[in-house]
């Protein structure tokens, strides 16, 4: 897919840091392991208990029944992002009642999903269910809510039910595809999206998921397609599907830029750079990293994506423009400018790559540094962010069971379906004490308790300074206040209103941390940018205490705290 944009990445306090108060057992360490949460399945281990694997049913042109006419009309609308005539064209069907009442409540949840009204949409999908409990529309319809709203184990249970009873339904393969995507189960994904497009091609959402098992000519002649066509996408969307196009167009003239490691790297070490505010305000860790020969110290940032630099430093490595495009992360203004560029050549401490993607801020206040680096860059070792010791260590990852020697790429250029052989989320013995995660898009999101209500997702986002709660959830389990005193910028500007809680407690994985406060502000852009519910952020003050190892390819994180050591 297009350069995906940096989630949340920078951002700025005016106020005095606060002192991280964690919580732990009668030994007075900062952190305790968690036994009281109780645990819940990653996606994988339920979709092994459904028996995913044996929605075997024939599909051809009968498997659907035919819509009636005006519930056909209402889809095309949908469909070609008539949003507003969808709605009345359904509410026109709803008292008529019977199943095609239900069916319209399905379609009126799929509109409010699109139009970002989630409430709306998951009561349009309870009246669907009330009305055809057993009927596919009405499940899968709430399956999709399920999933925005970050239930996703809920949201598989939803998805699976009407195909393990051979009651077919191509948006239920759909939401299968998105759901084993971000659990890193790439095999079974790719199935079911080549399933959901043979029971429906003229669908737009899973046409654009489609587009990934395409590659070379056959993917441009699809996107061209695609693009000369009326859909539902917004503005975004349409500009990066184009953004896609031109790069596959170019790629296939001039060969992939696939960001390749040149050097045969098995395992490396390099020191991390001291961010600081001040010379007594340490504010991140960082790397330097070379563009063409040009250095600077790109600040460390497992919520941002590949490599982003500062237009100074892009102009003087001679970077090639590729295409304009906004970069967005926190904050309630449009992303800032930038673009899209090519580097023929980066440098990281032993690593050297060839041909790769970076992206452009064109002001560098917005960044506070030379840039940023996703640890997602070396998705193709076991990355291993040691911040008490201020190192990066990279290791080979142990193998698949099946797979072959292969060439190490680094994760800037390439997707999860090209390239490659596809596998499934594998859990390698000796990382079975690691925690699963995950993966929408860069975003690495980890299934956290506040206080006894979860489990909510969080994502691990070392270029956050501090800990951050979405404002919905922080209101259900704490009370707030606004904080006028505390200002929070990202790449998308300043967040408008900062609210602080009362004491709450973190937990997530094998820890838990005690805070006083903790800043919490609407997550909703955010959450509505990944398409599932976002409830918080775990910062870099945290996380300067872990020695933390990051397994991209299965979706597994570990932490390990020192309690002897001086942090």
């Amino acid at each position: 897919m297009p350069p995906a944009h940096n989630g949340p990445t920078r951002r700025r306090f005016n106020s005095t840091v606060l002192a991280v108060v964690l919580l732990a057992s009668a030994s007075a360490q900062p952190f305790a392991t968690r036994a009281e949460a109780p645990q819940q399945q990653s996606a994988p281990q339920a979709a092994a208990q459904n028996n995913s694997s044996s929605v075997t049913c024939a599909i051809n042109a009968e498997t659907a029944p035919p819509l009636s006419a005006p519930l056909a009309a209402a889809r095309d609308l949908y469909r070609t992002g008539k949003f507003d005539e969808a709605i009345t064209a359904y509410d026109a069907i709803i008292p008529n009642g019977g199943d095609d009442a239900a069916a319209a409540y399905a379609g009126l949840t799929r509109v409010y999903l699109r139009q970002k009204r989630i409430a709306e949409a998951a009561d349009a999908a309870a009246k669907a269910v009330a009305l055809t409990p057993n009927r596919a529309p009405a499940i899968v319809a709430q399956g999709e809510v399920l999933f925005r709203q970050g239930k996703l184990n809920e949201a598989e249970h939803a998805f699976l039910t009407p195909l393990l009873a051979c009651n077919l339904d191509a948006r239920a393969y759909l939401g299968l595809e998105r759901l084993y995507i971000a659990n890193l189960d790439f095999k079974t994904a790719d199935k079911y999206i080549r399933q959901a497009y043979r029971l429906d091609t003229s669908d737009p959402d899973i046409r654009r998921e489609y587009i990934d098992t395409l590659d070379g000519q056959e993917r441009i002649d699809f996107l061209k397609k695609y693009l000369a066509d009326q859909t539902n996408d917004d503005a975004e969307t349409h500009r990066d599907l184009g953004i896609l196009l031109n790069i596959t167009e170019a790629e296939q003239k001039e060969g992939e830029h696939r960001c390749k490691l040149v050097n045969d790297v098995k395992e490396t070490e390099t020191k991390m750079e001291m961010l600081l505010y001040d010379s007594q305000h340490l504010r991140g860790l960082g790397l330097i990293v070379k563009v063409n020969g040009v250095g600077g110290r790109l600040m460390i940032d497992t919520g941002a994506s590949g490599i982003t630099i500062d237009k100074k430093i892009a102009d003087k490595a001679g970077v090639k423009h590729i295409v304009d495009h906004e970069i967005g992360g926190i904050g309630d203004s449009a992303g800032t400018s930038g673009y899209l560029g090519y580097a023929d050549k980066i440098q990281i401490g032993a690593l050297e790559f060839q041909g790769c993607y970076v992206d452009v801020v064109n002001k560098r206040s917005v960044l506070d540094d030379d840039g940023l680096i996703g640890a997602n860059v070396f998705s193709d070792y076991l990355v291993d962010l040691n911040m008490p010791d201020r190192k990066v260590k990279l290791t080979q990852l142990p193998p698949f069971p099946d797979q072959t020697a292969a060439s190490t790429t680094a994760g800037l250029a390439t997707s999860a379906n090209s390239h490659r052989a596809l596998h499934n989320r594998y859990l390698p013995p000796e990382m079975k004490d690691y925690s699963p995660i995950f993966l929408f898009g860069h975003n690495m999101l980890i299934r956290t308790y506040v206080n006894t209500t979860g489990p909510n997702l969080f994502i691990i986002d070392t270029g956050s300074w501090d800990s951050m709660i979405d404002l919905g959830l922080a209101r259900q389990v704490s009370k707030v206040s606004l904080d006028s005193d505390t200002t929070i910028t990202g790449l998308s500007g300043k967040v408008q209103k900062v609210y602080r809680t009362n004491s709450l407690t973190l937990r997530f994985s094998h820890f838990q941390q005690k805070r006083d406060d903790i800043a919490a502000f609407d997550l909703t852009s955010l959450s509505d940018d990944v398409e599932t519910q976002i409830s918080g952020l775990l910062g870099f003050t945290l996380f300067n205490m872990l020695d933390m190892k990051i397994d991209y390819r299965d979706g597994l994180v570990n932490f390990t705290y020192d309690p002897n050591r001086l942090h």
